[in-house]
């Protein structure tokens, strides 16, 4: 009996794990398969840590196995496949001649690379491509295009205030169940009370995240990867990443249960040899698709209800997760492809080498490279205010830092993390994102940090031999950017403390400046 021709060829890519996707709608096993593949070209476009391909490639394997036991049939290639052409492109360019299908599937990607060239294969086959909506997000692209229309600033507040309403989060209700369009707490936003640092005697004892001990499965990757990719950074003795939805699942109630109700206050803090805190260490499984956002948010919102966890905290995470993921993802899919080009504050120094070694003398950077380059992973405040900040008041070309910041943290996908490294931490856009640029000198770190009376640096001191590297280069920024920042009521005070130092120190501040750009640190014996 002859095989029926094949209908449609769903297309499901790395960061696409969902047996419930749209693109899964209709599907009929009997005309239908899935075609997935592993490219060697996904981990070497940008240089991916092996904890980052490791995570994907493993996550990967075991959707594979979930769609076999679906019953769904599946066209697999994977990376030591013998005959395997390493790029996405060429390989779904040899399946759509040798299985002929009447059309490609696929959920909308979230890679505008990618997507481009899916469509260039697919119309050089002469194959029609059916797009469908993620339904891993609360608003379509359209929706979030139709509120910036007419905006001259495209700002996060107001967007996730509207999502709050229409999705009726966190949000005031009578006695019958009628929704306000108050918030509850009669606050949108918690910030003030989000962050406190620890006290001298640290963080105490805490509650580690669930960890998941790789499978037989997990372990052939972690071989694939290091025979592929042995010289990417990056340590697979530690990878402990849920690689499931049933893992990813506990991994959330892990999360709810055990460090929800301090995330808030603590979400800002920094401490030495703890990387996880009371973070949820939960991205890398919703930008694989592992997680779908509303059950981590019901999950969060429930907790507030039960008295489990404080509206603060609840509401900080919510928003980070309705409000700041659905936000950067509008502005990707909106501004690109000329948003990955931007470099308003004109910046053209390299990416120092350190970054992929953490081989620096400053503490706080040697410790959040080290954590990041090893786990591949850091929170937000150690990517923005202490990886992200150096690259800004350095100079560095954002295009640069945005590519180390992709490959490096396991939970990266461009369309989240491009607009956060070029629209938020390094202010390429020219303020379509932030009102203005997170530039800060070493004090900001000192206040969330104890790593500063560990280094030999001092965070107060833009001059002298104890001269803290962040605190030259803030002042070195104020000054290269001194017309921008004086034309912003937010930045203006910055212009006229930098106006009270003397030439002397300015002078001085120049040259130092000069020098951390040129990779000289100061010699330590004259640092003390």
């Amino acid at each position: 009996m002859s095989q029926p021709p094949l209908r449609h060829l769903v297309v499901v890519l790395g960061d696409q794990l969902d047996l419930d996707a749209a693109a899964f709608d209709g599907f009929d096993a009997a005309v239908d398969a899935v075609w997935m593949a592993e490219v060697a070209g996904e981990s070497t476009r940008i240089t991916s840590g092996q904890p980052r391909t490791a995570l994907f490639l493993s996550a990967m394997r075991h959707f594979a196995q979930a769609l076999r036991a679906a019953g769904r049939p599946l066209h697999y290639r994977q990376l030591d496949d013998a005959d395997n052409t390493h790029t996405l492109a060429s390989e779904l360019q040899a399946s759509l001649a040798a299985l002929k299908p009447e059309a490609i599937v696929l959920t909308a990607p979230g890679d505008w690379q990618v997507w481009q060239s899916i469509k260039a294969v697919a119309k050089a086959a002469e194959v029609p491509v059916d797009v469908r909506d993620d339904r891993h997000f609360y608003a379509t692209v359209r929706e979030f295009a139709a509120h910036a229309q007419g905006r001259k600033q495209l700002r996060l507040e107001y967007w996730y205030r509207e999502l709050r309403q229409r999705h009726g989060v966190l949000m005031q209700r009578s006695p019958d169940g009628t929704m306000s369009k108050l918030p509850v707490g009669d606050q949108w936003n918690f910030d003030a009370d989000n962050r406190a640092a620890f006290g001298r005697d640290g963080p105490g004892l805490l509650p580690a995240p669930m960890r998941f001990a790789p499978d037989d499965i997990t372990l052939e990757v972690i071989r694939v990867v290091r025979e592929h990719f042995p010289t990417h950074p990056g340590d697979l003795d530690a990878f402990d990443w849920p690689v499931t939805r049933a893992e990813a699942l506990r991994a959330l109630s892990d999360f709810i249960d055990h460090r929800l109700p301090l995330f808030g206050q603590f979400q800002d803090a920094i401490w030495p040899g703890e990387p996880w805190l009371y973070h949820s260490r939960l991205a890398a499984a919703m930008n694989l698709k592992l997680l779908n956002p509303r059950e981590v948010v019901n999950a969060a919102e429930a907790a507030f209800h039960s008295g489990h966890a404080p509206l603060p905290a609840v509401e900080g995470f919510i928003r980070q997760i309705l409000g700041w993921r659905e936000y950067v993802r509008g502005i990707y899919w909106t501004q690109m492809p000329a948003y990955a080009e931007r470099n308003a504050l004109e910046a053209h120094a390299d990416l120092p080498a350190f970054y992929w070694t953490g081989d620096t003398p400053m503490a706080c950077l040697k410790d959040a490279i080290g954590q990041t380059l090893k786990l591949g992973y850091a929170h937000h405040i150690q990517r923005l205010m202490v990886t992200g900040l150096y690259a800004l008041l350095l100079g560095v070309k954002p295009q640069q830092v945005h590519e180390w910041y992709l490959g490096v943290y396991v939970d990266a996908v461009e369309w989240v993390e491009l607009p956060n490294v070029l629209g938020m931490s390094q202010f390429a856009d020219g303020g379509l994102m932030a009102s203005k640029p997170y530039a800060a000198s070493g004090a900001y770190i000192a206040r969330q940090s104890p790593l500063c009376n560990q280094c030999r640096f001092k965070p107060t001191q833009s001059t002298g031999d104890a001269a803290c590297p962040f605190t030259v280069l803030y002042w070195d920024f104020v000054a290269r950017h001194e017309d921008l920042l004086a034309r912003n009521p937010r930045t203006v005070m910055q212009v006229r403390n930098l106006a009270r130092k003397s030439e002397a120190d300015r002078a001085e501040v120049a040259e130092k400046a000069q020098a951390l750009r040129e990779g000289r640190w100061p010699a330590p014996d004259k640092a003390t």
